[in-house]
């Protein structure tokens, strides 16, 4: 299929489709309010597939490429569902080497996600990509089965399977002790969750348009933080005046970018949500925030 972008679609579309990966409504909503843009012979359930992830846009490092080793490990979780499993990836070399958790979106461990982590062991990092959907059977290989599976699973033990992912990256002996954290959508607000949780174990945080803490909450982070956000994602963007404040106040190094016309979903090059530049940027602010703290 043609890789679309967001500027073939109008607006009030893609923010339809946004309200459905986000279960503030349901597929048949969604497909009710597309038909008022079903034109030119173009049907509600094409334009669904056109906005739908092609996980083949997404493999810039293939899975098998020499620069790295990539496994599937299983992380102990008691607090949480017992156990997690995740994909580690990490450089071919042997030397020690920063950590860097990757966190999905509210899909599971998809295809993209498991890219974002080969890139980062490109960077010169060891990523752990821990699959939140594991205690009911891993991701399905599809999104919208995921979507389904996602609302099975107990959100506060899921909150401690990568709450222990986190702990077991840290202490890894071929890791250097640094451990930083990256997310995207549900995974954004969950890295500004562990950096809530981990204080002083979290040593930078990049989430990407990810739901922003509480002042008490945020009072209490130690990680540098650099937060990543669509222009047009008014949902979670709206929030990060507060945050900033928040972290300026409790004395927080950290950034946020403000990406203009870009939506929710930007970095995901899956969608047509994906924007080109802001995901280059975004990644760029993303390697050199772990650069700095994470190799000193």
């Amino acid at each position: 299929m043609e890789r679309k972008k967001a500027s073939d679609f109008p607006q009030e579309l893609l923010n339809l489709f946004d309200g459905y990966v986000h279960g503030q409504i349901s597929r048949r909503d969604f497909m009710d309010g597309a038909q008022k843009f079903a034109v030119g012979g173009v049907t509600a359930a094409a334009l669904f597939q056109m906005l739908k992830p092609n996980y083949a846009w997404a493999i810039q490092v293939p899975p098998d490429d020499k620069r790295i080793k990539a496994q599937y490990e299983t992380v102990p979780s008691p607090r949480g569902n017992g156990s997690i499993k995740g994909y580690l990836v990490r450089p071919a070399n042997e030397t020690k080497l920063p950590c860097v958790l990757v966190i999905h979106e509210n899909r599971g461990l998809n295809p993209y996600i498991e890219d974002v982590a080969r890139r980062l062991a490109v960077a010169n990092f060891i990523a752990f990509a821990p699959d939140g959907l594991t205690s009911v059977g891993g991701y399905p290989g599809d999104d919208e089965k995921g979507a389904t599976l996602f609302g099975q699973v107990d959100s506060d033990k899921m909150r401690e399977d990568f709450l222990a992912s986190a702990m077991w990256l840290k202490s890894r002996p071929d890791g250097t002790g640094k451990l930083g954290a990256i997310g995207f959508c549900f995974g954004g607000g969950i890295v500004n969750q562990l950096a809530v949780r981990m204080g002083m174990d979290l040593a930078a945080a990049v989430p990407f348009y990810g739901a922003q803490p509480g002042a008490a909450d945020t009072a209490k982070i130690k990680a540098p933080i650099n937060a990543q956000y669509g222009e047009l994602d008014t949902r979670i963007t709206g929030g990060w005046p507060a945050f900033d404040a928040a972290l300026t106040q409790a004395h927080v190094p950290h950034e946020g970018h403000i990406y203009k016309g870009a939506n929710h979903g930007f970095h995901n090059d899956t969608t047509p949500r994906y924007d080109e530049a802001a995901a280059k940027e975004a990644w760029q602010h993303a390697l050199d925030w772990f650069d700095k703290y994470l190799r000193t």
